[in-house]
């Protein structure tokens, strides 16, 4: 019996189930350093990960760019449209079976074509969750978080829930609330608000507070939906800076962060943070998820990476041990996901034109953040650097300092201790940043 799913078709014919090898391996269609099954800190790797596939990248992405037509040609078209979703969905699910993820990811109109009016998208869509309902369930593969493409539709090209018409706003809700519903069918632990054109290209044709309360009010409308229809899970925001707007609303982590709290949503919305996008806004990745984690906003993670040359989302695989080993450091620290997990949303190289290429970066990712779990639980298993951490701000533990961080003191009592204790040599310690990025680069070798 085969260990993978497929349905009529094989679309990935000659791709077995992907196996682990170990580092010596040059199988390219191997893990080298990802064993689902093997123990990291009392937990095994696949559980620590959650590796979710992205619907959108994986398998509706066809490589197109503004300076040409797509080049990746797909195995499942059929001349009826629901036809083709249900063989593209085929291919997903052995796809999702093959690599070993144990979760997906999906906008409505990935799975579903739209139809010619709301009731038919909303039938289309419904048609492909009854079908995805039942390939979990044969599969075991499950649904991270699902959320609705307000965006890509010319409708929605000045925003949909921040829409100067009432009717595109309305227009977006029928979309939210059928995405929202889907979500819950198919028992996906989250639902995801990319504000993609939530935002401005100009301030001179725009309300800029009316757009953002006629947001909250909007997601206020969603999460009071989803929860009287049942749903437990957590909702997420994806922040951005720009691209395809000038400025979008949902900047970055601290932004929403602010926002979630000035309209009071800081109860049920989390960050679902891309790698990426933190770099679009001029931080590391590692930075919003400290700044997320630190707020007791943290929640899933778009896993992803750009390039340092080019300005705009390129939506690469995540290669970097580094970078990897830093966020799952961070992640680590706060115990881990609780309902998130690491959705690939990135896509093959327009030039990756190898059905095996989709799994090949897929591998590199998934070994990469197998690499960096195990580099971050060292760290902590070793204390070196945790330690310093502490040791770094022990003044705070006791004494004066400790009465300062309960907030016993006064300012005129804060300055007194100061006055008291003179300069001296007060704020020439050390912070030995080179030695703990040695340290660091001994986790990275091995050694």
């Amino acid at each position: 019996m085969a260990d993978f799913y497929t349905g009529a078709k094989e679309y990935f014919p000659g791709i077995k189930k992907i196996k682990y090898e170990g580092s010596q391996s040059r199988n390219p269609l191997a893990f080298k350093y990802y064993d689902a099954d093997k123990v990291i800190g009392g937990k095994k790797m696949k559980d620590h990960l959650r590796f979710a596939i992205a619907y959108w990248h994986s398998f509706c992405g066809d490589g197109g760019d503004p300076f040409g037509p797509g080049t990746h040609v797909f195995p499942w078209g059929a001349n009826n449209p629901i036809e083709a979703a249900e063989n593209k969905m085929d291919g997903a699910f052995e796809f999702f079976t093959k690599i070993g993820a144990g979760y997906y990811a999906f906008h409505d109109r990935d799975i579903a074509p739209e139809g010619s009016t709301p009731a038919e998208s909303e039938k289309n869509l419904f048609t492909l969750v009854a079908k995805a309902k039942k390939l979990q369930a044969e599969t075991g593969v499950k649904l991270l978080w699902g959320t609705a493409n307000v965006f890509s539709n010319p409708r929605f090209m000045n925003g949909a829930a921040t829409n100067p018409e009432f009717g595109v706003v309305a227009l977006a809700a029928t979309q939210v609330k059928a995405a929202i519903d889907a979500t819950i069918e198919l028992g996906g632990e989250g639902y995801t608000f990319w504000g993609g054109r939530e935002g401005y290209m100009s301030l001179l044709n725009t309300n800029l507070k009316k757009e953002k309360d006629n947001l909250a009010r909007f997601l206020t409308m969603a999460r009071d939906y989803a929860r009287k229809q049942g749903f437990k899970g957590v909702f997420y925001i994806e922040p951005k800076p720009m691209e395809p707007t000038k400025h979008q609303y949902d900047f970055d982590t601290e932004t929403v962060i602010g926002f979630l709290r000035q309209y009071g949503l800081d109860k049920d919305f989390r960050m679902n943070i891309e790698a990426n996008h933190a770099e679009l806004a001029g931080h590391d990745f590692v930075h919003e998820l400290e700044t997320a984690a630190a707020a007791g906003f943290f929640g899933s993670v778009d896993a992803n990476r750009g390039d340092n040359m080019n300005g705009w989302d390129t939506d690469q695989f995540p290669m970097s041990y580094y970078e990897t080993a830093m966020a799952m450091y961070t992640i680590l620290k706060i115990g881990g996901f609780k309902e998130g997990g690491l959705n690939f949303d990135s896509k093959i190289r327009r030039n990756s034109i190898d059905p095996a290429d989709l799994f090949i970066a897929h591998i590199g990712g998934m070994d990469a953040f197998a690499v960096g779990l195990q580099i971050a639980q060292r760290i902590i298993d070793d204390g070196v650097i945790p330690g310093f951490v502490k040791d770094r701000y022990a003044s705070f533990e006791s004494g004066d300092g400790a009465k300062f961080s309960k907030g016993e003191l006064t300012l005129e009592q804060l300055a007194k201790i100061g006055a008291d204790a003179g300069y001296g040599k007060t704020g020439l310690t050390s912070g030995k940043q080179e030695y703990l990025e040695n340290v660091l680069n001994g986790y990275l070798l091995g050694l």
